[in-house]
């Protein structure tokens, strides 16, 4: 037992790496590198037995001092070695030159010294003229055959090629970690999570989401305990899609089923299936359903399944091979084919269900989809004390009053609020974060970094003045108008100037709303042309916004009497691969004449609303302009309590619940954005994150 206990803690997984708990990978390239050195010290050697070089004259020298005891001439290389006598070697003049030998330690034999000549023929004289004179020289030629340097010159280029095509082997095997992974291009990508590299997220990470909390923590109960569900004959579900807008969670719900799970969790992006290569995709879609069923039961996550999921035959040549279609093709096989696979069970994300292919999403691949929607009030109450936790706070932030500034944000725009809070206190250099540094954290993410800088004339700041004015008079002096927030004139972003609304969180809208709020838009460019008989470009956001509410009043919800009962939106999203629009060039007219009328009658209504109450306009505007911010304080100073406000608490009470729930004291229950408003780009206040107005001259 303690023997396997060792051998879990020496084996190397990414949990234990940079801990001394894993073993080091060898690295074989200085093996590499010792034989290369080894061959090129081979190669220059030096055979001699130690030997110095010398001239040819101080040769001649040695041989008339009688000091020289034979020579050896190698024919083939013009060189010749000299061995000395012995009693040359006891000369003070020969001690120093004469190199002992390498490897041995006996005094060096010879030869010892060398030279090279430059004539055969004129050496050999003189060899014979010292042999056969006093001096008795010995000498004999030999001629020396280099089967090393020419072995070596004939295997070296071979061990090279040998050398670098077992490195590029190795790197396009995967073992080098490099990009040309050619042999290992069709494995899967996922990464693995399982006992000994879990993730720690779990449900309790999980602020709000209590809906689709439930439903995925069924498919985790399970896995954990299949007998519950299968002694009733119940199959669990082959796989789950998590829809909902790009922030509120979907992957942080996935990572923790991969925590709670405690069963082998595959998670990767749709991107991974895609690669230049044919087939590639189809290849992987393979090798993943086969690991996960080798480990079965198991869980796969494939996050943006839209990359690969959208509708077949969908912008795609005739004749052409779209490698995005095989790749679907093979997954809608693995999830639902000829063959079985139990025990493995797809979860996957998208905030685009709308383009996936319909064989994609029927029951029997994806059973249910789960709807991941953007936080309601009480939601995003607890996605806030998540992201408080690890931030020094001060008595002054309040939870639930930050949750009533953030209608329409998802848990990552609360996150970014809450980060970005922090790093504005500690600009401020502040030992904790305050409420201010939130509520300027909220106007630094929805109107932009403050410009203190930006040159702005007079007349132009009091047009501002009195655009922004317009904005609050009216939104005041209306019934259903979005309640006022705060009022400014302090340039943030690409705005000059911002009304700032905290839009009702309710589940339907009326026709008199929306109206209501087209008159609100619209209050800045009528107090323009009120107060200075003419209109700037200010307007710009505020027209565009009324324009598409209009269209979709008309065109989409059926809230026009003229075009009647009648909706042209498309929910299953298959319009947008058409150029034709659904009704007649004649009924196109009709619609653009009664947006026309519409946005006129808004217009003019506003126009009376303001001309009534002008003197508390120039009075707000003036205020606005020494004090540059004013807030819903300051506008029931100048206007009075709303006349309305007793109507509106009255319509705001909520019921209890029949069902005995304990129910919260929340004003409204927040609906997230429609598909058709996000399709017709309608920025009406229902459903929708509170924007300022800008002002773009």
């Amino acid at each position: 037992m303690a023997e396997e206990q060792k051998k879990q803690k020496n084996k190397f997984t990414p949990s234990n790496l940079g801990k001394g708990g894993g073993k080091k990978p060898t690295n074989y390239y200085w093996i590499y590198a010792i034989i290369g050195v080894a061959i090129i010290g081979l190669q220059l050697f030096n055979f001699d037995g130690g030997s110095s070089n010398i001239t040819e004259k101080e040769f001649e020298q040695m041989v008339q001092n009688n000091h020289v005891e034979y020579v050896v001439v190698v024919k083939n290389k013009n060189i010749a070695r000299v061995t000395l006598t012995e009693e040359a070697l006891k000369l003070d003049e020969y001690k120093q030159k004469v190199k002992a030998p390498l490897i041995s330690t006996t005094p060096n034999k010879g030869p010892h010294f060398s030279f090279e000549f430059l004539s055969q023929d004129g050496f050999y004289e003189e060899l014979k003229k010292y042999s056969n004179g006093d001096h008795k020289l010995k000498y004999k030629v030999i001629t020396e055959e280099d089967w090393f340097g020419g072995l070596l010159g004939l295997l070296l280029p071979i061990i090279l090629i040998v050398v670098v095509w077992m490195f590029l082997m190795k790197r396009m095997s995967g073992g080098g970690g490099g990009a040309g992974q050619i042999f290992s291009i069709g494995k899967s990508k996922a990464q693995l999570f399982d006992k000994e590299n879990a993730t720690k997220t779990t449900f309790e990470d999980v602020a709000g989401l209590e809906g689709a909390k439930e439903e995925v923590q069924e498919i985790v109960d399970f896995l954990k305990k299949p007998q519950k569900y299968t002694n009733i004959g119940a199959k669990i579900p082959r796989g789950a899609l998590l829809v909902g807008p790009p922030g509120t969670g979907k992957t942080l719900l996935a990572r923790a089923v991969a925590g709670e799970a405690k069963v082998p969790f595959y998670s990767l992006s749709g991107s991974d299936f895609v690669e230049m290569f044919v087939g590639v995709g189809a290849s992987r879609v393979r090798d993943l359903f086969k690991q996960a069923k080798d480990k079965a039961p198991s869980i796969i996550f494939i996050d943006e399944i839209d990359a690969i999921g959208r509708a077949r035959g969908k912008g795609t040549a005739q004749g052409s091979n779209d490698e995005r279609e095989n790749t679907l093709n093979q997954l809608l096989t693995e999830m639902d084919g000829f063959g079985t696979n139990t025990g493995v069970i797809v979860l996957a994300a998208t905030n685009r269900a709308d383009v996936l292919d319909r064989a994609l999403v029927r029951p029997g691949r994806f059973d249910r989809q789960i709807h991941v929607d953007l936080p309601e009030l009480n939601e995003r109450e607890e996605i806030f004390n998540v992201h408080l936790k690890p931030l020094k706070i001060d008595d002054s932030v309040d939870i639930k009053f930050l949750a009533r500034q953030t209608p329409g944000f998802s848990g990552a725009d609360i996150a970014n609020i809450c980060n970005e809070a922090a790093l504005i206190a500690a600009r401020k250099n502040k030992k904790i974060v305050q409420r201010q540094d939130f509520l300027d954290a909220v106007d630094r993410i929805i109107g932009g970094l403050e410009k203190k800088n930006k040159l702005i004339s007079d007349h132009e700041r009091k047009a501002i003045a009195y655009h922004e004015a317009g904005h609050a008079a009216v939104s005041w002096l209306v019934k259903y108008a979005s309640p006022l927030v705060k009022v400014t004139i302090i340039p943030r972003g690409r705005s000059l100037g911002a009304a700032w609304y905290l839009p009702e969180e309710r589940q339907i809208t009326t026709k008199e709303q929306l109206l209501d709020e087209m008159c609100a838009a619209l209050g800045g460019r009528a107090a323009e042309e009120i107060t200075f008989g003419k209109v700037s470009t200010g307007a710009l956001s505020d027209l565009e916004k009324v324009t598409k509410q209009a269209y979709a009043m008309v065109s989409m919800y059926g809230l026009n009497d003229k075009i009647g009962n009648i909706s042209f939106y498309d929910s299953s999203g298959q319009s947008d691969y058409t150029f034709s629009k659904p009704y007649s060039e004649k009924t196109a007219e009709t619609i653009d004449e009664e947006v026309r009328t519409m946005v006129e009658a808004a217009y003019q209504r506003t126009l009376g609303i303001l001309k009534e109450n002008k003197e508390m306009l120039s009075t707000l505007a003036e205020q606005l302009l020494e004090k540059e911010v004013i807030f819903r304080d300051d506008l029931e100073a100048i206007f009075g309590v709303s006349k309305f406000a007793d109507e509106l608490k009255e319509e705001k009470k909520i019921s209890p619940k029949k069902n005995g729930t304990k129910t919260e004291d929340i004003k409204a229950k927040e609906t997230v954005i429609s598909d058709a408003e996000k399709k017709s780009g309608s920025e009406s206040n229902n459903d929708q994150k509170d924007q300022p107005t800008e002002d773009k001259v």
